[in-house]
């Protein structure tokens, strides 16, 4: 589906329904990168982070929140969940990364607002937000992966190759890897198995990034 399309969303939703009988989770998981600075940054990649990072989350949550309530309603019993693959981005800002920094940041705005108002329909709303998954395609692909981005942009001062890149960043984390499918898997596991959080932003950063 098309996440930053209202009724290409609503579509896969309703043929999930037809087919399962309903939604249980929500995970808002789509999400894009175009780095460069200010000055530099297109803004048609401005617009195109925008759209499918937060605009998208908006969509998704619009369009599966009358189905989780009447779930809720039919029996009140249960609670559903919307969880919302952020970043650490989300938390601190991102130098010649403002875009998607921006957009991170929009979305936790939206988790604790949906939080607030879904929680009397039953659904509860979280975000997890991972550190950098330094061995994936995102970062790893060798035309438009993140290292070559970056090492392009300017955004690692002295980097003259995507190793020098990789380095720096692996540096940054106190434990010494990169986040992995796993990591951020078990923090959308806790976020929906915990009854008693919402609105909630889970680091899932290797201690890069700490809460205050």
């Amino acid at each position: 589906m098309n996440v930053a399309d209202l009724e290409s969303t609503r579509g896969a939703i309703e043929s999930v329904v037809r087919t399962f009988g309903g939604v249980d989770v929500y995970v808002s998981n789509a999400g894009v990168v175009r780095a460069a600075g200010v000055v530099e940054q297109e803004l048609s990649d401005f617009d195109a982070v925008t759209a499918v990072n937060y605009r998208g989350y908006f969509i998704g949550v619009k369009a599966v929140t009358p189905v989780m309530a009447a779930q809720h309603a039919a029996d009140p019993e249960l609670w559903f969940d919307i969880v919302e693959v952020n970043s650490k981005s989300g938390l601190t800002g991102s130098k010649r990364n403002f875009a998607y920094a921006g957009s991170k940041f929009g979305g936790i705005g939206l988790t604790q607002s949906f939080a607030l108002e879904l929680v009397d329909r039953g659904i509860k709303v979280n975000a997890v937000c991972p550190g950098n998954f330094l061995d994936g395609p995102l970062w790893q692909d060798p035309e438009n992966g993140l290292l070559v981005q970056y090492l392009r942009a300017g955004k690692v001062p002295g980097a003259r190759t995507v190793e020098d890149v990789l380095e720096s960043y692996r540096a940054k984390v106190p434990i010494g890897r990169g986040c992995r499918p796993e990591d951020v898997l078990r923090a959308i596991c806790y976020a929906v198995e915990q009854q008693y959080e919402t609105g909630q932003a889970i680091p899932v950063t290797g201690g890069q990034t700490m809460l205050n």
